[in-house]
């Protein structure tokens, strides 16, 4: 449709008002399956799956939140045109700040420019492939015209959200995840639509953790007893929970993990747009490099404020059945017993992983989508949902990997007081201790049910935010 609408339609009349009025009418015919003088939903939707190019899922109910005012579900062709000409002044308005020369054409070094002030490095090569996909006339430069018609049905409103399917983000929750946090453009913020995503997200993250639950406390299990059971597999390790507690026991500490979502969420937000505006002096120009920081000081802020929940998790999971009612009486237990400290045991090698998380979560996910605009970009700009949740699994499993002998270790040196009578050990002690008991296979005890949660929480996740999103007014 988008090579019909170029190539036939568009250049006997692209540079005048009363032709573009024409052109419109043609397009909005075309949309208009039925002839009924509307274009409903599931019409625009059609209508978009034949256009040349893919700006991800939903974008027809971005444009009907723009164009349907008088909120019929149903869009005549008065409100289409206006969108379109209320959408063409916005797109304006970002081809001009791609075009810093004003020569009237964008070309590969200002592709660079634009992307680099948003924190996205690519290549030459990376910038031609993205020229490809809306250069219609082979010149390996894009003007006016053809940026204004490839972008005709996106969406976005201006050139930081065109570049937004790049950004990392962490919206979609597999509960252990200490990356860089999601930003919110403008429109966003004022519409309100940034706490409908936190809320939809939050809740996805909830259901997600739930249901991976049984999982999690696998994992801690194995992480703890390893000694006394070195061979506890899956299936014995569910057995043993079960044999001891019912199947409740599977969800044994699952409250306070859904609980701190929406604490440290915030936390992790806020103090990423501080951090950021702190270390971009000016509060304009953020980079990738003060992104990374921003993003890991913000983890290792939210880590420290809501790292006694993550002591309670722990010592629930461990705790047998009737040892504690909830998890207010157990920080209430183990304040009695073991002192304030013990709240924060285990959180220097909580604090060590996360710059290396972070890290390795931003750099393997830059990595896969690189990869995925180096070989790609000539079709479609705009990777879609399926491959930014192939990239986020990935990058979340490597990092989750690389840090997994300091989660051990500091879940080892959260539950000292049970294993050891009240006596504490040093980290740098621990670490020789498993390693001299244990090998290095024992820096990884409970990896394995820890990898298998990462798939289904993340479609899990997906799923949930998409439904919650439908509710809010998202998507």
């Amino acid at each position: 449709m988008l090579r019909w609408l170029r190539d036939f339609v568009l250049p006997a009349v692209a540079c005048q008002e009363d032709d573009d009025y024409v052109n419109y009418e043609i397009l909005f015919q075309y949309l208009d399956r039925d002839g009924n003088g509307l274009v409903d939903v599931v019409e625009l939707q059609e209508g978009l799956k034949n256009w040349g190019s893919s700006f991800g899922l939903n974008s027809e109910n971005g444009i009907f939140k723009a164009g349907d005012t008088n909120e019929d579900s149903r869009l005549d062709f008065g409100e289409f045109l206006q969108y379109l000409k209320d959408h063409e002044k916005k797109m304006r308005l970002a081809f001009n700040s791609l075009d810093k020369n004003n020569d009237g054409i964008i070309e590969t070094s200002e592709i660079i420019a634009a992307l680099k002030s948003l924190g996205i490095n690519i290549s030459e090569a990376q910038s031609k492939k993205i020229l490809q996909s809306i250069d219609s006339d082979g010149t390996m430069t894009v003007d006016w015209d053809e940026w204004k018609y490839y972008f005709l049905l996106h969406p976005a409103t201006n050139i930081d959200e065109i570049a937004r399917f790049w950004k990392h983000s962490t919206i979609i929750d597999i509960g252990e995840s200490i990356s860089i946090p999601d930003e919110f453009t403008e429109e966003e913020k004022r519409s309100g639509d940034w706490w409908r995503r936190l809320v939809a997200g939050g809740i996805a993250g909830a259901v997600a953790r739930t249901c991976t639950a049984p999982f999690d406390r696998l994992k801690v299990m194995m992480q703890v007893h390893s000694l006394k059971s070195r061979r506890m597999r899956l299936i014995g390790g569910f057995e043993q929970m079960l044999k001891e507690g019912g199947i409740r026991s599977l969800w044994r500490g699952n409250g306070v993990n859904v609980f701190k979502i929406a604490p440290e969420t915030a936390l992790k937000i806020g103090a990423y747009e501080q951090y950021k505006k702190w270390l971009s002096f000016d509060g304009a120009n953020v980079g990738i490099i003060e992104r990374f920081i921003s993003g890991s000081l913000a983890g290792a802020t939210a880590q420290t404020c809501i790292y006694p929940m993550e002591v309670l998790k722990t010592r629930l999971a461990l705790g047998k059945t009737g040892e504690y009612s909830v998890f207010i009486d157990c920080g209430k237990k183990l304040l009695k017993q073991e002192g304030v400290r013990t709240f924060f045991k285990g959180y220097i090698p909580n604090l060590l992983g996360v710059l290396p998380y972070a890290g390795i979560d931003f750099a393997v996910c830059e990595l896969l989508k690189n990869y995925w605009l180096e070989h790609h970009a000539a079709e479609s700009i705009d990777p879609g949902i399926i491959i930014l949740l192939g990239c986020s699994t990935l990058s979340h499993t490597c990092a989750q990997i690389a840090t997994f002998p300091l989660t051990l270790i500091r879940t080892r040196m959260q539950v000292q007081a049970l294993e050891e009578k009240g006596t504490t050990t040093s980290m740098i002690h621990l670490i020789q201790e498993i390693f001299n008991n244990e090998g290095k296979r024992g820096f990884f005890r409970g990896l394995t049910p820890n990898i298998i949660k990462v798939l289904p929480a993340v479609g899990i996740s997906c799923v949930v935010y998409e439904i919650v999103g439908q509710y809010l007014g998202l998507i």
